[in-house]
């Protein structure tokens, strides 16, 4: 990347790598979820990423551990496999789907523990 006049700024030729980012809507459902999972004690912390291919809202038990679950969007899946997922901290799709409402279900339903 070449400099132009003050650091920190592009140049009209260059141009800022594409990120995908969560949008209010979604941010808003996940933060809801999070925040009952907060309530509950399954969860203390969270870190947001965006990234070239995919967003992700990562929630931990505690802050110095792994996270616990992932919450994805790829917007390149949106029309094979759904957009939207959610996975556990050993890499496992616990749910899958094109809408957010949809997956973000599984955490109304008590169908796993979490093993400290």
């Amino acid at each position: 990347m070449t400099q132009t006049g003050q650091p920190g700024f592009l140049s009209a030729s260059q141009t800022a790598p594409r990120q995908i980012w969560f949008d209010r809507r979604e941010l808003d459902l996940i933060l809801w979820a999070y925040g009952k999972l907060v309530a509950e004690g399954e969860c203390r912390d969270y870190a947001i990423g965006a990234y070239a291919d995919h967003a992700a809202f990562c929630m931990y038990k505690r802050a110095s551990e792994a996270p616990t679950w992932i919450i994805e969007k790829w917007p390149e899946l949106a029309r094979r496999q759904g957009a939207y997922s959610v996975t556990n901290s050993a890499g496992l799709v616990l749910k899958r789907g094109q809408d957010l409402t949809q997956v973000l279900r599984l955490f109304d339903k008590k169908r796993f523990n979490v093993v400290d």
